[in-house]
């Protein structure tokens, strides 16, 4: 998928001066409350029309000062964070609203195989006045999946919902996504959420547009400018027991969890400051899980440094303080031992197995078992 904008758009006080071009099927969109990505969703998706300006998709002018093609013809489908169901209709008819208005040839997806992959069998029959937060989202995408969208637009879909439904969608929109290969922008003011959903990022901030950057990076930037500590976020498989904790495969790497699951890839979430880094190997620790690294890289910020090490072929961040850096003589080269208690991973979701698909071969996270 190919994205040029080139808008001016002015809303009271406020004025969006987008200038950039773009191509890549799981873009993020992400930018501080205020900055104009609300504003820039609503003229992807003509509900709104630029001041001046052009809008092209895949080489197509959406919009360019003197003419637009209206909404329903664009084929940009969006999620809204309040899903905007119809509340006059049951779920089976918001679900094939769009479908139904496609003429034959275009009706690229088989809704039967979108309810499956959505798990919205149980909830075909129901009114949407019924549903949790959870079930209006996952109907809400399936609507908008069915009308076979060129570009999906996903604007803060996990917002209001708490930790556990939140890792309940994300693995439904993995699968989706995957499956029937939609191109999306994934906008979200969440470092966690753009690195679990997107590649790359598109960086907006007071109405213009900053940059673009990995998705991995993003993470990193945060940590530098001092606004959150930097978390590791990890594909493990192939679990196995080890007395009553869980062995997991991570790269070369083997790691102890307390935590078990009868999934056979999870998404883990690993804070970079319970990550103990030792000169040499300890000689008896409590830790279950150790580690020999290879220094990539240090990110310093005020009294802490991010500590980048490759272990077994993956990536792994350490959080430490400035004397420890000293104290270690830590540089790039450097071989340490990193020590990480079983109690410090938490299993954030797993693949479901009973769908015969993995959930978690995308973006999802900054490193991948293998």
């Amino acid at each position: 998928m190919k994205l040029e904008v080139d808008v001016k758009k002015r809303l009271g006080s406020f004025e969006l001066n987008l200038d950039f071009g773009t191509m890549g099927n799981r873009l993020g969109l992400f930018g501080p409350s205020g900055s104009g990505k609300s504003t820039l969703v609503r003229l992807l998706a003509g509900l709104d029309l630029p001041d001046s300006g052009t809008i092209k998709l895949d080489g197509e002018v959406l919009t360019d000062g003197r003419r637009a093609i209206p909404p329903r013809k664009r084929r940009v489908g969006v999620v809204f964070q309040d899903s905007h169901l119809f509340t006059h209709l049951g779920v089976t008819a918001n679900l094939l609203y769009g479908y139904k208005r496609l003429p034959k040839a275009e009706r690229q997806i088989n809704p039967d195989e979108l309810i499956e992959a959505l798990d919205l069998g149980a909830l075909l029959e129901r009114g949407v006045h019924t549903l949790s937060g959870g079930e209006r989202r996952r109907v809400a995408l399936g609507r908008a999946v069915l009308a076979a969208p060129r570009l999906l637009l996903l604007d803060e879909p996990l917002t209001g919902l708490d930790d556990k439904l939140r890792y309940q969608i994300i693995p439904y929109l993995h699968m989706v996504l995957e499956r029937f290969g939609i191109p999306t922008l994934f906008i979200s003011h969440s470092v966690e959420e753009m690195r679990l959903m997107t590649n790359r990022v598109l960086l907006i901030e007071g109405g213009g547009f900053t940059g673009e950057i990995k998705s991995g990076e993003l993470a990193m930037q945060s940590f530098a400018r001092g606004q959150e500590g930097y978390v590791n976020l990890m594909t493990l498989c192939d679990p196995s027991p080890v007395g009553d904790l869980c062995a997991y495969r991570w790269g070369d790497n083997e790691l102890i969890l307390l935590d078990t699951s009868e999934d056979p890839r999870v998404m883990v979430r690993l804070e970079a400051r319970d990550v103990v880094l030792f000169k040499n190997h300890p000689t008896s620790t409590s830790a279950r899980n150790l580690l020999t690294c290879t220094v990539s890289g240090l990110v310093p910020l005020g009294n802490r440094v991010a500590v980048e090490l490759l272990c077994g072929g993956q990536l792994l961040v350490s959080q430490i303080v400035r004397e420890a850096v000293v104290e270690l003589d830590l540089r790039e080269g450097s071989v340490v031992v990193a020590a990480i208690k079983a109690t410090s991973f938490r299993i954030l979701y797993g693949e479901h197995r009973r769908r015969g698909r993995g959930v978690l071969s995308g973006p999802a996270s900054s490193s991948t078992c293998r």
